[in-house]
């Protein structure tokens, strides 16, 4: 199993390719709770590990939304899925997702593409993103909206926000060094549903 990237090895890194190491988080993961209607309903990750040279990510969600009362699944959402990095991008990615009973699997190369992970801040300036679960490029439209603070697990943070719009559709803000620091969405039922940092 490779270690996680150093702090050596980012200040490395960010010399080969400064355009990524501003999103690559010096502890290695980024951990969110996922919020809907003031409940926490899962979860979602991002481990990083590897060289600076090469990288690997991995990306989880688990998502389960429950029945009032009865507290049965009424949606469940589960996706794992491994981009590899090379020389500044995205060389690869394979997934695995459960969209609430419909399966999906997906391995092909990166295409020259940013994935819509979200967790790579490069991809307020890109227009085409490749879909995370079936492959599909995207196009999309990035507005700045400034500087706002969010909540996370350790209090208030001051972050970017962009509005992604289009193909998909997702409200992301990015911290100081770059790091995904909340996500918001629209779900099918109108309902919202958040990415809160742990």
């Amino acid at each position: 199993m490779r270690a996680l990237i150093p702090l050596a090895l980012l200040a490395l890194f960010a010399a080969a390719a400064p355009a990524l190491a501003s999103s690559l988080p010096d502890q290695g993961k980024l951990r969110f709770d996922v919020i809907r209607k003031g409940k926490d309903i899962g979860d979602h990750s991002y481990v990083f590990s590897g060289s600076p040279a090469h990288y690997s990510v991995q990306v989880a969600t688990r998502i389960a939304v429950k029945v009032p009362l009865i507290q049965l699944n009424a949606y469940v959402f589960e996706q794992q899925s491994t981009e590899t990095w090379a020389g500044g991008k995205m060389t690869a990615i394979a997934s695995d997702t459960n969209d609430n009973g419909t399966p999906h699997q997906l391995s092909q190369p990166g295409q020259g593409l940013l994935p819509a992970s979200l967790w790579n801040d490069d991809i307020v300036h890109s227009r085409k993103l490749l879909n995370t679960i079936d492959g599909k490029v995207m196009s999309v439209r990035v507005t700045d909206l400034g500087m706002q603070a969010v909540p996370s697990g350790k209090g208030e943070v001051n972050a970017h926000h962009f509005r992604i719009s289009g193909d998909l559709e997702r409200d992301v803000w990015y911290d100081d060094a770059g790091n995904l620091a909340h996500v918001s969405f629209k779900a099918d039922d109108g309902s919202t549903v958040t990415y809160v940092r742990k």
